[in-house]
């Protein structure tokens, strides 16, 4: 319908002023009406007339329109419209957009690194890009999902001296100790120690050397030395410790676990190339990439031992996508910090692959933490971990409801996660989140339980009908916000901000608990009307919940 009468004043511009516009409908406050737009006001400069003057022109054309119950040119010229209740109606049963049919994404998110535990924000990034990778599926598209992570690097390198050194040497069946259950943790607390004596200087000869040993065991495809068996014992650890929360969040299965150790030596393939090609340049026995001619800074992509660096590994692992999928959208997202960074490696990325750099979407978000908490370093060891995440919205759950139920604890985190816009910091409130009440995850399941309880004590209303009976005031304010659905997805979409929906979905809460304090619904003479809103009601907030992967029980 939107896009309808967006068409038609389009043609009425065209057919009245010879003016070709794009027209642009917004949602104004109910008092004003349906749909508003300041086409009139865009149009009166290129006219030489006053925009009320040339609204009122296009206002006359618009009246007695389809769908269309009356059109009011409001202050300098905006145009109201408000729709018949038929259209309104028909509104509400509109599905979102397909307008990603045919199109390919690979979304790549979550990114923990083996030997490492999973940190609060990569819970956040999972969360997020769980549900940007479901947006993207309603628009029609089909989304691969990756998961890529440093198999190499000095971090393995650090991790695999602290294990050598606990194990007393190269004695790959002495991990038979290690408790099932702690065994990221155990890698977490052998990374610290391995970062401490590298920092210290105590061992940073033999931790270059470790990460050399890690580089070249790929290279030979050794999985028979006990130095190889310890590597791959431990790596397997990790995978295995992120399908189990994987599992816990209930997000879609990524299609692959993407290890640097398969993208390096394709990364690195290019930046030899590169240097041949004048991309890249020497510089005290590294290969970098001078920035500063493209506004950005230099970086180095082999270090002077000629080893690969993170920037040239990302030009591998893009490549790696491009010839694996042939995308049309390639979606990143990582905390903020490297911001500056993946410039570089994209603007690098463009001398080999430029419609890679392109189709490339790169999102970031800022810190998490707990209220009153400071930020936390993996360095260290006083990491906020993604399972201190959880239990804090467990404990929170249990002092609230004295009950410890899964499905509102995933509901709590994943709506206090995805209801803040992408990008800013996020402070993660426990008690906030588990609330019944207010802007949080359970109290929309429980809206959605409170509206099937509804319908489940009366006589199923016949959803195939098509009223066209006039609606009450609050009937036409639900319905009306049952409309605007649609068009919160698929401008959740076009910008992949899932916090649009989360927003819509409170409104549509807030606007239903309006509507019933005021009108009865069962036992009313309008009580079949009524039903079949309460059920588009809550068809309407189950299918916003799951788009964020948050699920909808009928029973709270």
């Amino acid at each position: 319908m939107q896009q309808k009468i967006e068409q038609i004043i389009s043609n009425i511009c065209r057919d009245l002023f010879n003016q070709d516009i794009d027209v642009e409908l917004t949602r104004p406050d109910e008092q004003f009406g349906d749909y508003a737009t300041n086409v009139s006001l865009r149009l009166a400069n290129q006219l030489e007339q006053k925009p009320r003057q040339v609204a009122e022109s296009i206002a006359d054309k618009l009246k007695n329109k389809q769908g269309i119950k009356a059109v009011e040119v409001a202050g300098p010229g905006f145009i109201n419209l408000t729709l018949t209740d038929d259209a309104l109606n028909s509104l509400a049963d509109q599905k979102p957009h397909q307008s990603l049919a045919g199109k390919v994404v690979v979304a790549e998110y979550s990114d923990p690194n083996p030997f490492k535990v999973l940190h609060a924000g990569h819970l956040y990034t999972t969360i997020t890009g769980d549900a940007i990778a479901k947006l993207l599926e309603t628009a029609g598209a089909t989304v691969h999902r990756l998961n890529y992570g440093g198999d190499v690097g000095l971090h393995v390198g650090k991790t695999m001296w602290a294990i050598l050194k606990i194990l007393g040497g190269e004695h790959p069946h002495k991990l038979e100790s290690v408790d099932a259950s702690t065994r990221l943790e155990w890698l977490s607390e052998r990374y610290v120690e391995g970062n401490e004596a590298y920092d210290d200087g105590e061992a940073k000869t033999d931790i270059v050397e470790l990460n050399k040993r890690v580089y070249q065991l790929h290279a030979d495809s050794d999985h028979k030395s006990p130095f190889a068996q310890i590597y791959w014992s431990c790596r397997q650890w990790s995978y295995d410790g992120f399908d189990k929360l994987y599992s816990q969040l209930q997000i879609s299965p990524f299609e692959k676990y993407l290890p640097e150790s398969e993208v390096t030596p394709l990364g690195t393939k290019m930046v030899q190339k590169g240097l041949k090609d004048g991309v890249f340049e020497k510089s005290d026995g590294a290969v970098v990439f001078k920035g500063e001619e493209h506004g950005l800074h230099t970086r180095v992509f082999l270090n002077s031992e000629g080893l690969p660096t993170y920037e040239a590994k990302d030009l591998g692992l893009a490549a790696y996508k491009w010839q694996q999928y042939k995308f049309d959208i390639n979606i990143i997202i990582t905390a903020n910090d490297i911001v500056e960074y993946m410039k570089v490696v994209l603007a690098a990325l463009d001398n080999f692959y430029p419609d890679v750099a392109k189709r490339t979407k790169h999102f970031t978000h800022g810190i998490i933490k707990l209220p009153g908490g400071v930020k936390m370093s993996s360095r260290k060891g006083n990491i906020l971990r993604a399972v201190d995440i959880l239990g804090a919205a467990h404990e929170a759950n249990k002092a609230a409801t004295g009950q410890d139920n899964e499905q509102t604890i995933l509901a709590a985190v994943k709506y206090a996660f995805l209801k803040n816009r992408i990008g800013g910091d996020i402070i993660y409130d426990p008690a906030e989140s588990v609330a019944l009440e207010g802007n949080s995850g359970p109290y929309l399941q429980y809206a959605h339980a409170r509206a099937r309880s509804i319908l489940a004590k009366a006589k199923k209303p016949d959803s195939s009908q098509h009223v066209t009976v006039s609606f009450e005031d609050g009937e036409r304010s639900l319905v009306r916000k049952i409309g605007e659905y649609t068009e919160v997805v698929d401008r959740a979409v076009v910008e992949l901000m899932p916090h649009h929906i989360c927003t819509y979905l409170y409104e549509l809460a807030q606007t239903f608990n309006r509507f019933y304090e005021q009108n009865r619904v069962i036992g009313d003479a309008r009580e079949s009307l009524r039903l079949r809103l309460v059920e588009l009601y809550a068809d309407t907030l189950k299918n916003g919940l799951e788009l964020l992967n948050i699920p909808a029980p009928d029973r709270m």
